[in-house]
């Protein structure tokens, strides 16, 4: 039977150590497998291998002690019904922001071609970080000062060189990926910080200028509209004052997946990206999305994004590369999100008068 209960979410961060406190009321109701569309058909030993890899992690005892016993489960699916509780999670109608409609977008891991030394195909730097932007209060240079300045010259900050300006940007928006070198290694950096200024939409901005529509807006979209049009593309690009550093990761080998928020390698269409505040890292969450590439599966919340905010909003990590890429440019879809938590977890959530 479904418990439908109300109440702060301050409640939430009582569940974990690894949820922030949000400030609005949260809806809470603990539903039964059988309430999952698809999960009797899903591979849940993949799911239960991805939630190993970052289970040991999670600081709370009663989550390290589902992890121990999680190394030697024999029956997978058996293993989720007989220690957790799904739990949909959802905005209260006041919460216009986070809302009770679930929204599911693609991110990927960029691959583009670039090289360690300058030369004239590879002419746009990959920068790592500026010391002096860590002990900046406020935001640093804007994304045209820093392209168009001096500032960065002849201090070596360059990690690598790459011939796309364009590519670079979404390397960018997706805060990691993957170098391509001309002698066929791959470099993989990931995300070193960021000059403080809001990031804004050049999307969104075409739309407002009517260039497109908001169905018609993806990235393949914007980078083909960028490179038809070279002057008012590089100038599009800098309406988006946020810069985004790098660094270089060593520690991950090529063939595993860039690293989440939890400093562990994510893995496509099993690694999601939820906002902490309501959903802790390290949580099994059970999806259903629509759309064109329907999902029913169970997923590890094991990234976060700036753009992640709600109980009711995911990023599907898709992979590496074009393919990749393709894939989640064009995903914007609606679904639901249920989280899966300890069963004493579950059911704390539950006011005495219920119990």
């Amino acid at each position: 039977m479904r418990r439908a209960i109300r109440a702060a979410v301050l409640t939430g961060a009582i569940l974990t150590g690894t949820m922030a406190a949000a400030e609005s009321d949260t809806s809470y109701e603990i539903l039964s497998f059988g309430d999952l569309d698809g999960w009797a058909t899903d591979d849940h030993s993949a799911a239960l291998s991805v939630f190993l890899n970052t289970c040991g992690d999670m600081n709370d005892p009663d989550w390290g002690s589902l992890c121990a016993l999680a190394r030697d489960a024999g029956d997978a699916r058996a293993f989720f019904e007989l220690f957790f509780r799904p739990v949909m999670i959802t905005g209260t109608p006041e919460d216009e922001e986070e809302g009770t409609e679930g929204l599911f977008t693609g991110y990927f891991e960029p691959e583009i071609d670039g090289a360690l030394q300058r030369d004239p195909l590879h002419s746009h730097p990959v920068y790592r970080l500026p010391p002096e932007v860590g002990e900046t209060e406020g935001p640093w240079l804007s994304r045209r000062d820093i392209l168009t300045g001096e500032v960065m010259q002849g201090r070596g900050l360059e990690i690598a060189w790459v011939a796309d300006p364009v590519e670079l940007f979404f390397l960018q928006v997706q805060g990691s990926g993957r170098i391509r070198l001309p002698n066929g290694h791959h470099l993989r950096v990931g995300y070193g910080g960021a000059n403080g200024h809001p990031y804004r939409s050049i999307g969104r901005e075409l739309v407002e200028r009517g260039i497109f529509t908001l169905h018609e807006v993806s990235a393949q979209v914007i980078k083909a509209w960028v490179r038809d049009n070279p002057e008012d593309g590089a100038e599009l690009l800098m309406h988006n004052p946020s810069y985004v550093f790098f660094r270089e990761v060593n520690e991950v080998p090529a063939e595993l997946g860039p690293l989440g928020a939890m400093n562990r390698s994510i893995t496509p269409l099993r690694s999601i990206a939820v906002d902490p505040a309501y959903v802790p890292l390290g949580a099994p969450v059970w999806i259903e999305k629509a759309g064109a590439e329907p999902m029913h599966r169970l997923m590890i919340a094991q990234d976060t994004g700036s753009a992640i905010k709600g109980p009711q909003r995911a990023d599907v990590f898709m992979g590496t590369g074009d393919e990749a890429g393709r894939r989640a440019g064009t995903m914007k879809d609606p679904g639901r999100l249920v989280v899966l938590l300890p069963i004493q977890r579950a059911y704390a959530l539950l006011p005495e008068s219920v119990l």
